[in-house]
């Protein structure tokens, strides 16, 4: 019943605004005490046993072996020279979204963490196992430990929702205990905020502060509908510019989890694009900047196989419009990597629809990874092959060939002489570096100087460096 009284009193409300142009807006007198009482409590109840507080930590037992066991030799394991390793927090919010103890949280909450705990709003602890993390949606998967009688929350449609939508925002800011704020949409397909190389977010002006990160954003049907990721302020508080992960693109990275993946694995276009500005579609015949440009075509990806052209304009995926590369990235990841995806292009004035084969970007040729561990400038770098798999996890271009730096050990020399991951060594002491034989040959090769030439977000640049 206050479920209905609810929605009538939104109607009243909107049908109000919309008259509001011929006529002033008109109060209404409540009829019932059941309107009176109109309240969100039972969304709530329905919900926010499910929402839980995440405490990560992290432990840096030893930080340099080598001087610790110095110290220890010599003075004992409580002397007060031994260094003691660092310990780092974090804190912040999950929803639980399946009864078997699955916590959906932000990616930053627990990033670089080793060690993390959920309280649930009923004070009952359990250590939790992280199944994901996803920094490009900055989602991750925990799974608690031994934890039963579990409140669960189903994700709702964030496809369906609408501007003006009123929505509920549950989490822990600043750690005062869970909260519960109300709010709209704001916005949706927001981009361009810089929170995550997926940029396709709810806007909401229901407070999120601190705290917040991973919380749940609810629809009125009581279902998650998106994941609260972060806030616009100057001063840290919310100001009614709070951003969520849809619970689409949640979905997607739940799905990956539950079938025991370690990374979620996205569909591969093999084409590069660029935004339309207001010259290109000009160009274009566009009566307004719409659709992604395609500026390279990888010759062996399913864009080639579909007859996509460097030049074509992107306009829909699947029958929805796209703006940007970044909310072309969203719409086809959540076409998965199984079937096809019909795109809507834009060729010589002409719209056509193609279908692009769905795959997962291919690791050919295989890694073959090299881990340099002796006295060269690579000591605790990681070089693999460069394949569409690779490019792909590392957010880079692909290339034909070549080899990519893709791990880097903290504090180690690599690291030290400013070599980051996505780095392609493109040679070695004025040889072409085409795999990772070659490299760890001439990594290897006796000498006492390495030049090494290096592509990095599109540019080169050479360096000499010395034992």
């Amino acid at each position: 019943m206050r479920f209905s009284l609810l929605r009538l009193a939104v109607t009243v409300i909107a049908l109000a605004i919309g008259n509001g142009a011929q006529a002033q807006t008109q109060r209404v007198v409540p009829e019932s005490k059941a309107q009176v009482q109109l309240s969100f409590a039972p969304v709530v109840r329905q919900t926010a046993g499910a929402v839980v507080n995440v405490y990560a930590k992290r432990n840096d037992r030893r930080q340099n072996a080598a001087i610790e066991e110095y110290f220890r030799r010599f003075f004992g394991d409580n002397a007060p020279g031994v260094p003691r390793g660092r310990s780092q927090s974090s804190l912040g919010s999950g929803v639980i979204v399946d009864p078997s103890g699955l916590v959906i949280t932000n990616n930053h909450v627990i990033e670089n963490m080793n060690e993390v705990k959920v309280a649930l709003a009923d004070r009952r602890e359990f250590e939790a196992d992280i199944l994901l993390r996803d920094s490009r949606t900055d989602i991750a998967v925990l799974k608690l430990k031994d934890a039963t009688n579990l409140q669960s929350v189903e994700l709702g449609d964030s496809e369906a929702l609408q501007v003006g939508d009123i929505v509920l925002a549950i989490g822990n800011p600043f750690g005062v205990g869970q909260t519960v704020t109300q709010g709209i949409v704001s916005a949706l397909a927001r981009t361009q905020v810089g929170i995550s190389d997926y940029q396709f977010f709810i806007q909401t002006d229901a407070a999120i502060n601190p705290g917040n990160s991973g919380g749940a954003l609810i629809d009125m049907n009581g279902r998650v509908v998106g994941i609260n990721t972060a806030i616009y302020s100057r001063s840290g508080g919310s100001i009614g510019i709070g951003f969520a992960v849809p619970s689409s693109m949640v979905r997607v990275v739940l799905n990956s989890a539950k079938g025991g993946a370690k990374n979620v694995v996205r569909p591969w276009l093999g084409a590069r694009l660029q935004p339309v500005d207001g010259d290109i579609a000009s160009g274009l015949g566009l009566e307004r900047p719409a659709g992604v440009l395609v500026t390279a075509v990888y010759e062996r990806g399913p864009a080639a196989e579909a007859g996509l052209k460097r030049g074509d304009a992107i306009l829909e995926v699947d029958g929805q419009a796209v703006d940007n590369p970044d909310s072309f990235g969203y719409r086809f990841t959540l076409k998965g990597t199984q079937g096809q995806a019909p795109l809507t292009i834009l060729r010589s004035g002409k719209r056509t629809l193609i279908q692009v084969r769905l795959m997962p970007p291919p690791e050919d040729p295989p890694r073959d990874p090299v881990r340099s561990r002796g006295r060269t400038p690579f000591a605790g770098a990681t070089l693999v092959n460069m394949s569409p798999a690779v490019a792909d996890e590392l957010q880079i271009e692909v290339a034909d060939d070549g080899v990519v730096v893709a791990e880097l050990e903290e504090r180690s020399v690599a690291a030290s002489v400013g070599f980051e991951k996505g780095d392609q060594i493109v040679a070695i002491n004025g040889e072409r570096v085409a795999n990772t034989r070659d490299a760890d040959r001439l990594i290897n090769r006796n000498g006492g100087y390495w030049e090494i030439t290096v592509s990095r977000g599109g540019r080169t640049f050479t360096t000499v460096l010395g034992r």
